[in-house]
């Protein structure tokens, strides 16, 4: 998201009707709905953290303890238990498909 002037974007009459509601202040206009991206689409980030998450899994199942993947993976131990635990319950309703 970048900032833009609005004097350099805006007609001048709706420069006025904006300023009867919101003086000087800082707005914020959310996208056209049709123009909405989901979190991570521009970017890796998505599938990047998939990736080290179903790592984390992997080595949680092959005995590697909560405290250790804390440690390896730079993360709380309680965020390690929240990705075990979505990635437990996922596959258990993938596998009663």
């Amino acid at each position: 998201m970048s900032y833009a002037n609005a004097r350099d974007i805006l007609p001048n009459e709706v420069l006025e009707i904006i300023q009867k509601y919101v003086d000087g202040e800082y707005i914020y206009i959310p996208r056209k709905e049709e123009n909405k991206m989901a979190w991570g689409e521009l970017t890796k980030s998505k599938e990047e953290l998939k990736v080290r998450n179903d790592r984390i899994y992997k080595d949680y199942l092959e005995g590697i303890s909560v405290q250790s993947l804390s440690k390896n993976y730079y993360l709380s131990p309680k965020t390690i238990q929240k990705i075990i635990s979505k990635k437990r319950k996922y596959e258990n309703t993938e596998g009663s498909i």
